[in-house]
């Protein structure tokens, strides 16, 4: 949904306040939120739970920029900690490039009534110097006043520890990793921390490590084990999701040695031995995603009430479990969640769907609940709203791939045209929640597909490997197939079908051009053009992503080259759109500079756009209506509309 918060279908903007990054500790929720004109400063700020009319409470009154760069592509920025019975709040802010800290306690009653809600014990801190590098924000405090984190500094990650009781003071590098690192979190007492790593050539998504350390009185770690068990992990790569503690020595997270991200409990009582507590295995469930940023939860809770949310098919569910037994299911309306967060018995989310906007949800387990609970929220649906179909057809090699179908809403054409999106990622999936360009191409009278093509996410391990060594090539087949299908089933104008793609999707796109020709134009925006420059440019954590997409670039330069469409641009003589924002530090806007000449030499309708103040992902509402403006008045032109 990311950006689709601040729009309304067709033509209205939503005023309807975002709640970001959001947490419960007790009976406060947390978010952030901007605050002043621009999105360089913003702030922290608390309401009672369930009480959605209060009036917030401002936390951190400084300037302050409260952001999570790590890994490129960040996460959560903040952690509140609930410690020696105050609120213990630690972010990331990206002016001092520190980590800060404030301790809170729960306000008198006769201060509620004033929106007062938490009272300050201790001002705000910086707690480290500035680094050159990136926090994450998975902190763990122990007894004896100090805190863990994760950073990542010169292009290597480190567990550090902070003294509480200190001021701007050098992170105390506890352990070197090899590469990556991430997840961070501790027993009760924190005296066994766990995290996950991994290294090259692979993503998280597809191999990674689960450790666990003993910590001393001291602070500094005493022993290290990682987790490996023959039933899971030892002759197979597999990738390990939020492993996090439930009691003082039980752990639970998700792996995907069944080729589905499925719940794992381990017992931990002795870091020498530890073992499978409980295994549940459920084909066509996921208890995970891929971890582009870090902070993603799907459980929370403890040992005695335990909360997780899977996809099950299209809708996520939310299961409860008490002492580690399955107790309850509950089936949701929601095609995606996020903010996922329990708090004794008071469970916290934030879901979204097909016909409604992200909304806040907060229950109290201690209540009865019925396992049809959702089913008595009430939901503003968006009205005259184009709903998803799902629509599995033969891709690539014939195997079975997953769509979404949007009908229009009006009949402006006497067979439509064919709006075809690839997503990003590309293992990255799209979910059928609701999406104000979507709704805007239907109130229009376009018909509008979406393609999980072969390596999309949460259709299983092997739907995620198929685009193995095969991307530009399998994805841009599954576009195809997917058109050709609606062209033969009569749904759609076969002589109007146009292609878009944001990022690795304008790859896709592009590539689509090249071949045949079902597609009669592209809308591109930041699309990944040069693999080669992507290989050696990329950011950290990505600089191994291509080993899998593509190959071993020395071995398979070929490939680089041939799936460029940068290098094949002159082959292409259909009208082409594209926008790009000139600070993206993703994919490089000069890239699509390179190839304007050529686009505008080939085809009088193709237009490059750039933004100056956007960039990778377009934030202001202004740049994406006039997006949405030069779209209609391009397909105009390039399909004789």
């Amino acid at each position: 949904m990311s950006n689709d918060d601040k729009l309304k279908v067709r033509k209205t903007e939503s005023i309807k306040q975002v709640l970001k990054e959001l947490t419960i500790v007790r009976d406060t929720i947390f978010w952030i939120d901007v605050v002043g004109e621009g999105q360089n400063e913003n702030a922290i700020f608390v309401r009672p739970f369930n009480q959605k009319e209060a009036f917030p409470q401002k936390l951190t009154s400084k300037k302050y920029n409260i952001k999570n760069n790590f890994h490129g592509y960040g996460g959560k920025s903040y952690k509140c900690i609930n410690f020696k019975n105050n609120f213990y709040l630690f972010w990331i802010d990206q002016i001092t490039k520190a980590v800060w800290f404030q301790i809170f306690k729960e306000a008198v009653s006769n201060y509620k009534s004033q929106n007062k809600y938490l009272d300050s014990v201790q001002e705000p801190r910086q707690l480290s110097k500035s680094i050159d590098g990136n926090f994450d924000s998975s902190f763990v405090i122990s007894e004896k006043n100090f805190l863990y984190g994760i950073c990542e500094i010169n292009n290597r990650d480190y567990l550090f520890s902070l003294n509480l009781k200190k001021t701007k003071q050098d992170i105390h590098r506890i352990k070197k990793f090899k590469n990556f690192a991430g997840e961070l979190s501790s027993n009760t007492s924190a005296n066994l921390l766990s995290w996950i790593e991994w290294d090259s050539p692979y993503m998280p998504w597809e191999r990674n490590d689960l450790f666990f350390a003993q910590i001393d009185t001291d602070g500094e770690i005493q022993k290290i084990k990682k987790f490996s068990n023959k039933l899971i992990n030892t002759k197979k790569n597999v990738s390990f999701f939020q492993p996090y503690w439930i009691s003082e020595t039980i752990l639970v997270c998700s792996e995907d040695s069944s080729g589905w991200w499925n719940l794992l409990f381990l017992d931990v009582s002795e870091i020498e031995n530890i073992y499978i507590k409980k295994k549940v295995e459920r084909d066509l469930i996921e208890y995970g995603v891929p971890q582009w940023v870090s902070g993603i939860t799907f459980f929370s809770g403890t040992i005695k009430n335990l909360f997780c949310i899977a996809k099950k098919q299209n809708n996520f569910i939310v299961e409860q479990y008490k002492d580690l037994e399955f107790f309850k299911e509950f089936s949701t309306p929601f095609t995606s969640i996020s903010d996922f967060c329990v708090f004794r018995k008071k469970i916290l989310l934030k879901g979204y769907g097909s016909d409604f906007l992200g909304i806040v949800f907060e229950i109290d387990f201690a209540e009865k609940v019925l396992s049809n609970l959702f089913e008595h929220i009430f939901f503003d649906h968006i009205k005259d709203c184009s709903k998803p179909e799902t629509f599995w057809f033969k891709g690539f090699e014939n195997q079975s791939t997953h769509s979404f179908l949007y009908r229009p809403l009006i009949e402006n054409f006497r067979k439509p045209p064919l709006l075809v999106r690839a997503h990003s990622g590309p293992t990255s999936c799209f979910d059928g929640s609701f999406n104000s360009e979507v709704q805007y191409w239907t109130s229009k009278g376009y018909f509008v597909a979406e393609v999980n093509y072969g390596g999309s996410s949460g259709f299983g391990k092997v739907y995620r490997e198929r685009l193995n060594h095969k991307w530009g090539i399998l994805d841009s087949h599954d576009c195809h197939a997917l058109a050709l299908e609606l062209i033969k089933l009569n749904l759609v104008d076969s002589d109007k079908v146009v292609i878009f793609g944001n990022s690795a999707g304008g790859l896709t796109a592009l590539n689509c051009l090249l071949y045949g020709s079902t597609f009669k134009a592209a809308i591109c925006k930041y699309p990944v053009i040069d693999l080669k420059d992507m290989y050696y440019n990329t950011h950290r954590f990505e600089k191994d992503y291509l080993n899998s997409l593509v190959g071993n670039y020395e071995e398979n330069i070929d490939d680089y080259i041939n799936r460029s469409p940068i290098n094949q641009v002159n082959m292409i003589k259909k009208p082409i759109l594209l926008f790009h924002g000139k600070k993206d530090r993703v994919i490089p806007y000069k890239q699509t500079l390179k190839i304007q000449e050529i686009l505008m030499q080939n085809n009088k309708y193709s237009e490059l756009i750039f933004f100056e103040n956007e960039g990778h992902g377009f934030k202001n509402t202004v740049n994406k209506k006039l997006v949405m403006q030069k779209s209609e008045e391009f397909l105009k032109n390039a399909l004789n509309i």
